[in-house]
């Protein structure tokens, strides 16, 4: 393989570079006839204004996802702690919880959530409500694990020495044990953003406006799906891009605090 060609399908290529590629794509597949570009594209009025109506699910996708990976974080480092504990009875909550929702499909979640559980808890909840507490429920298993593990890659002499300090089982995780495993966790915390902002598209299911329900809608009003969902693709392609690219900066500053520390 040549070295342009690797450098095409290498994954560090630049993000403007992916972007302007993956655009590419999607405007030379719609070359041919029978394409109705002039729906979606914003050089025409009409396809302005679908465009905008597409783009206006933007935030609310953003909305719900990072709210979702809030509590799920917090929920899942909560989880996590039992699992490390030397009580059984806490290391078999943490195995249930776990299994549970690592088991359940997000989008059973969301419609149990939605429809059984305000029957359950005797309430009204809305798509938002709905949406972030299934999202976070199911991701907080993953989380978890992820915590767990990070925190049980601590070297043993790092504990050790925190317990000759006197330091109590919570100063010994705020001010040692967490402050490592996040930095060692964060690739994985940020492959869990990106699963979340894809995840956030099965949403639509109960009428939230997000990104995958505009296109819906309007594919059902204009009749062009291919179009639609193309530039579906797209904005999903430049969101996570963005993210991904945001969390390698956040990885290269706290690598760069470390060894700045370091020296």
């Amino acid at each position: 393989m040549s070295r342009r060609a690797r450098a095409v399908i290498s994954p560090s290529l630049p993000l403007r570079t992916s972007l302007a590629l993956a655009a590419a794509l999607l405007l030379l597949t719609g070359c041919g006839s029978g394409w109705g570009w002039y729906e979606v594209l914003p050089t025409t009025p009409r396809g302005r204004d679908n465009f905008l109506f597409m783009l206006s699910g933007f935030w609310l996708t953003i909305a719900i996802s990072g709210t979702a990976i809030m509590f799920s974080v917090l929920i899942g480092l909560l989880v996590a702690l039992p699992g490390l504990a030397r009580d059984k009875r806490l290391r078999w909550f943490n195995r249930v919880y776990v299994e549970i929702f690592r088991a359940i499909p997000i989008l059973v979640m969301l419609l149990w959530t939605y429809y059984g559980l305000p029957i359950l808890l005797g309430l009204s909840m809305t798509p938002f409500v709905a949406g972030v507490v299934a999202l976070a429920l199911c991701d907080s298993a993953f989380e978890a694990e992820i915590f767990r593990a990070g925190i049980q890659s601590i070297e043993r002499g790092q504990i050790d020495g925190a317990d000759s300090l006197g330091l109590s089982y919570v100063q010994k995780m705020r001010f040692v044990v967490l402050p490592q495993a996040i930095r060692r966790i964060l690739p994985a915390l940020g492959n869990q953003f990106v699963y979340m902002l894809k995840m956030s598209s099965l949403v639509y299911v109960l009428g939230l406006p997000e990104l995958t329900r505009r296109a819906n809608e309007l594919s059902v009003t204009v009749y062009r799906p291919l179009e639609i969902y193309s530039v579906l693709v797209l904005e999903y392609l430049v969101l996570i891009l963005v993210v991904s690219w945001l969390v390698r900066r956040l990885e290269k500053r706290l690598g760069a605090n470390v060894l700045h520390a370091g020296g």
